[in-house]
């Protein structure tokens, strides 16, 4: 009577057992959630943020676009720029490289089902060091860097997801 009842009971939440994770082969559209970096950085980073990763995404992902396939969708949770990038040289002990200027993009990757089910997910740190936007004096290396951010992130994104 036991074994029934445990069989049962395994027979009922097998049903409700989420479904195996599905690889990030196919999509048929990327969006970009800034919601959770919104939360705490309002403002036109992180708007040109939402713009440079979606298109770095679709030219990254253009050749694994399908009709009716499920979304990718980014969810960015941090986004870190050092205030000053000029800052690198020489560190603790005379070594190069140890000024600590670099820059972070921190999110998930998830593919959402139609029903709005995530089917898989990814998570990914992207550093990159602050100089990737230009002089740090320029008023236009913020900008470039969160677009080398960006693009950063899509490609790496490109060589971790699986595809069949």
């Amino acid at each position: 009577m036991r074994a029934a009842g445990l069989a049962a009971l395994l027979g009922l939440l097998a049903g409700i057992a989420p479904a195996p994770a599905q690889e990030f082969d196919r999509f048929g559209s990327i969006a970009v959630d800034v919601r959770p970096l919104q939360a705490y950085a309002r403002g036109p980073q992180t708007d040109a943020l939402q713009a440079d990763l979606t298109e770095a995404l679709r030219r990254s992902f253009a050749d694994r676009m399908v009709r009716g396939g499920p979304t990718l969708v980014v969810r960015v949770s941090g986004l870190s720029l050092t205030p000053y990038a000029g800052g690198e040289g020489f560190g603790r002990g005379g070594s190069l490289g140890g000024g600590g200027s670099t820059d972070y993009l921190d999110g998930e990757a998830l593919l959402v089902g139609r029903g709005g089910e995530i089917l898989a997910r990814h998570p990914q740190l992207s550093a990159l060091p602050a100089s990737s936007g230009g002089a740090w004096y320029d008023p236009a290396s913020e900008r470039r860097r969160v677009a080398a951010l960006a693009e950063h992130y899509a490609q790496w994104l490109r060589r971790r997801l699986p595809a069949q």
